[in-house]
């Protein structure tokens, strides 16, 4: 005689049933309308590039194609490694990138532990909104605003240095100020946005922490020292070990809005130089050679990144 279901078999019965792929498309078809144009974006933007890595291996020539053009394995590699602006190039990228490291990494971090601080609701979302929208500038729009404020003989700035008595600052065209405005612009562009992850994780750090360090004497500079931080130091370490494999990257845009003839010393970078070669001199092989340099030693970076953090005991992001 088969047994018939309880109620509760059957709720438990029903939840555990495995559904075909069209039944969750049929009951959530909104949501995955959502993804159409991000997954059109990855796949055009993304994916479809790797098939024109093979560049990097020909003798690439536009009429013939990439069938036609003749396969010269890792020749290209070896002309890219001796052109003379391979070595300042990649000095150039990790200097920079290094210094947007050191000095933009931790900006995010103590900017939303101050941010946290704060008491007033309506200041605090004033705050963060003027302090979210340089993200949403175009570098040729920042780029702008920094000739129209630290220019040498018209800027703002350097029009109150004068008003004082004092000569004017090449901020952007001599070449150890360039570098010092490049970073500062980049730190001042990037910090409000990135609050936005730290602020989410420390939202999430349990409330009973802090009651227990006020109870131990705690003050609100060590609870954010002794609780804070350790809280949200899986956070701090994923996007530190993600920010590794930027190091051989960097922005074009932001170099070519900032750049100048009188400055040269640190703007010849990779991705410059891939521009350069590519677009410039039409030298697709050899501009395709560094690009895919750039991105495995970026990767291996992060791999690295990712193994020490293990070994340090955090989580990592394998």
């Amino acid at each position: 005689m088969k047994r018939s279901k309880t109620p509760a078999a059957a709720v438990l019965y029903t939840q555990n049933k495995q559904h075909s792929i069209g039944w969750y498309l049929r009951r959530d078809w909104q949501l995955y309308a959502l993804l159409v144009l991000p997954m059109l974006f990855i796949l055009v933007f993304k994916f479809l590039p790797y098939t024109g890595l093979s560049i990097a291996f020909k003798d690439y020539k536009v009429a013939k194609g990439y069938a036609g053009s003749k396969w010269v394995g890792l020749d290209i590699f070896g002309k890219v490694f001796k052109k003379r602006d391979f070595g300042q190039s990649v000095y150039n990228t990790l200097l920079l990138n290094v210094l947007d490291l050191i000095f933009g990494f931790p900006m995010p971090i103590i900017l939303a532990l101050i941010l946290n601080e704060v008491k007033s609701k309506y200041f605090k979302k004033i705050t963060q909104t003027l302090l979210y929208l340089p993200h949403f500038l175009s570098w040729i729009i920042i780029g702008g605003i920094a000739y129209s404020m630290f220019s040498l003989s018209n800027g703002v700035v350097n029009a109150l240095i004068q008003n004082i008595g004092h000569s004017p600052v090449p901020f952007l065209q001599g070449n150890g100020w360039w570098l010092f405005s490049y970073v500062l612009i980049g730190v001042w562009q990037s910090m409000g946005w990135g609050t936005i992850i730290y602020l989410a994780a420390i939202t999430g750090v349990n409330s009973e922490l802090y009651e227990a360090a006020r109870v131990d004497g705690a003050g609100r500079w060590k609870q954010c020292v002794h609780v804070t931080i350790p809280c949200i130091r899986s956070t701090i370490v994923t996007l530190l070990i993600m920010n590794m494999g930027k190091l051989m990257g960097g922005s074009f845009e932001r170099i070519f809005a900032l750049c100048n003839a009188k400055a040269t010393q640190y703007t010849t970078t990779i991705p410059v130089l891939v521009y350069r070669w590519g677009i410039g001199d039409g030298k697709f092989s050899e501009a395709t050679a560094l690009g895919l340099f750039q991105s495995v030693i970026g990767l291996i970076l992060v791999l690295a990144a990712d193994w020490v953090a293990k070994k340090l005991g955090e989580d990592g992001l394998i």
